[in-house]
């Protein structure tokens, strides 16, 4: 019986037919994913660079960094006097002129009982150490234990060698006098970069980030500057009010519960809870030493560290989403993530200055063309129809703007 052919195949064309080179759309296609391939790697690369190249740099890059962020901070303020014929560079003097009256002025409140406090250091350690006592014993017994199991664990049963005593760093004057001018002298390059980053206005920036490449134009960047200094001048702003009355809810807190200086508990919970995450757990923790050493009960001590932790929670729980959460909307994964790799990098710096950059890594992609996926991937919650449109919105509103 003879059979007929399958539909869609063609009998003449021989076997070796089949093996022969692919086309030449299937050799682009290889091609090109061998180069994203390739330009993957280099980001991968290039991003292990840079983080190198932050932390090693981290005593020249920090007061720079402090400076940029402070003077987005300060230029809506500077901007705003402009438009009422006052110079930049004067109003921008007055204003870290009563930036250091101000914090002059609380350091001299506070500066009293935070003295009393440090003078009275070793009591207070020693009490600490008598309170927790017993607890540091059941610590040693478990220590103990994991000891005795090592050994057990250990080939032969040997107990380990006792480590060497290291002889202590030595702590010259000389030592002391260096630390002390590099930290005055990077004090000052942070508050001169200030000073004239405000004199200058965003438009020199705008001139001076423009010539890094090519493609990007001065009004571009002009453009993304001001988003970048609403965004952040709005996200302190609120952060500042929200902390002042969070300092004064808890130094009134503090006062009720019997607190010794409630004045300088609550300028300490609200100057760190500028620090993400870690300004909360420290306070968290000289409120509750404060309480071991201050009252005799355990009661009262745990009363006022979870008074204190009621407060935080409601503060950024409540408070925080409600007046910063919703303008922000950044994933908190990322958030968690930042505030990690900025610690691990600049220390408290780099804690102080990692939701910032995202804030500002979000606004310059939500005005570039490219930037979907990074905006996507910084607000995963958000619809990217949605975030186009805002985008197209801004992009208007920034072209009716004239610029200066």
């Amino acid at each position: 019986m003879q059979t007929s052919p399958k539909p869609g195949r063609d009998w003449n064309v021989s076997p070796a037919a089949d093996d022969a080179a692919p086309p030449r759309p299937v050799q682009e296609d290889v091609r090109s994913g061998a180069l994203r391939s390739l330009a993957r790697a280099m980001w991968i690369l290039a991003a292990c660079a840079t983080v190198a190249a932050l932390r090693i740099g981290r005593d020249l890059l920090i007061p720079l960094v402090l400076g940029v962020l402070l003077a987005l901070v300060l230029s809506g303020i500077v901007e705003t006097l402009r438009r009422w014929r006052v110079p930049r560079s004067l109003s921008a003097l007055v204003l870290l002129l009563l930036i250091a009256v101000g914090i002059g002025g609380v350091l001299d409140a506070i500066w009293t009982p935070a003295q009393q406090w440090i003078e009275n250091a070793p009591r207070v350690l020693r009490t600490v150490e008598r309170r927790l006592r017993p607890a540091q014993s059941i610590v040693q017994r478990l220590d103990a234990i994991a000891d005795r199991v090592s050994n057990i664990a250990s080939p032969g049963g040997k107990e380990a060698a006792p480590p060497s005593a290291t002889a202590a760093p030595s702590v010259t004057a000389a030592s002391v006098l260096a630390g002390t001018g590099w930290f005055a002298a990077s004090i000052v390059m942070w508050l001169a970069l200030t000073l004239l980053l405000l004199a200058a206005g965003p438009g020199t920036l705008a001139r001076m980030t423009a010539t890094l490449a090519a493609d990007w134009h001065p009004a571009n960047v002009l453009r993304i500057i001001h988003a970048i200094r609403n965004e952040v001048g709005r996200y302190y702003a609120t952060l500042a009010v929200i902390n002042v009355g969070f300092g004064a809810v808890t130094a009134l807190v503090m006062w009720l519960l019997g607190m010794p200086n409630p004045v300088l508990w609550g300028a300490i919970a609200g100057v760190l809870n500028f620090i993400p995450y870690l300004g909360c757990i420290t306070t968290l923790v000289i409120l509750s030493v404060v309480a071991l050493v201050t009252f005799d009960h355990i009661t009262h001590t745990l009363l006022v560290g979870a008074s204190f932790l009621l407060l935080a929670a409601i503060e950024g729980h409540v408070v925080e989403p409600v007046f910063i959460g919703r303008r922000l909307d950044l994933n908190p994964i990322m958030v968690l993530v930042a505030i990690w790799m900025g610690g691990w990098i600049w220390g408290i710096t780099g804690v102080v200055v990692a939701l910032p950059t995202l804030v500002a890594a979000k606004v310059a992609a939500s005005h570039s063309v490219r930037g979907g996926a990074l905006v996507r991937f910084l607000s995963p919650n958000r619809r990217p129809e949605r975030l186009w449109e805002e985008r197209i919105a801004r992009r208007d509103a920034a072209w009716r703007r004239p610029s200066r």
